[in-house]
């Protein structure tokens, strides 16, 4: 027996790894801890914004003590601003060394807009007795009796 077959079957087998845990022990998962760490922090600081805000904004970047939020028209980057000293507040609360409060204006929403639920529009007199005529059409026409 050759020594690498020995090595090979003294081996132990590994179990199959989540693939996310995987991932996350690679330098590649780096990036993706990041988002979670900056998703987490999104949802400790989203409650300090203005009701009227809060839909409106997201953190986007946490960088040398800057919080970089992101909103989604020019009227929530003045109120985000106005509300900025009460972020900082939160932000040095929960542990962070913030000093200032950066806000970026997307062109996209964060969010797609509302529907409007599907209405029903009445079918027309004309338009009911087509429908009528044209399942009148699958259906099987009857048989005639005593005709052979």
């Amino acid at each position: 027996m050759s020594d690498s077959k020995a090595k090979s079957k003294h081996r132990r087998q590994s179990s199959p790894q989540d693939a996310l845990s995987a991932l996350l022990s690679e330098p590649a998962g780096d990036p993706i801890r990041r988002a979670e760490w900056l998703g987490e922090l999104d949802r400790r600081l989203h409650p300090h914004l203005p009701p009227s805000l809060a839909p409106h904004a997201r953190l986007a970047n946490v960088k040398e003590g800057t919080l970089v939020f992101v909103v989604d028209a020019p009227v929530w980057r003045t109120k985000l601003r106005l509300a900025a000293p009460e972020l900082l507040d939160v932000a040095r609360s929960i542990g962070l060394v913030a000093t200032e409060v950066v806000v970026k204006v997307s062109s996209t929403p964060h969010a797609p807009p509302e529907r409007a639920p599907l209405q029903a529009i009445p079918l027309s007199s004309q338009s009911r007795r087509a429908l009528q005529a044209a399942l009148d059409t699958l259906r099987p026409a009857p048989e005639e009796d005593g005709e052979s």
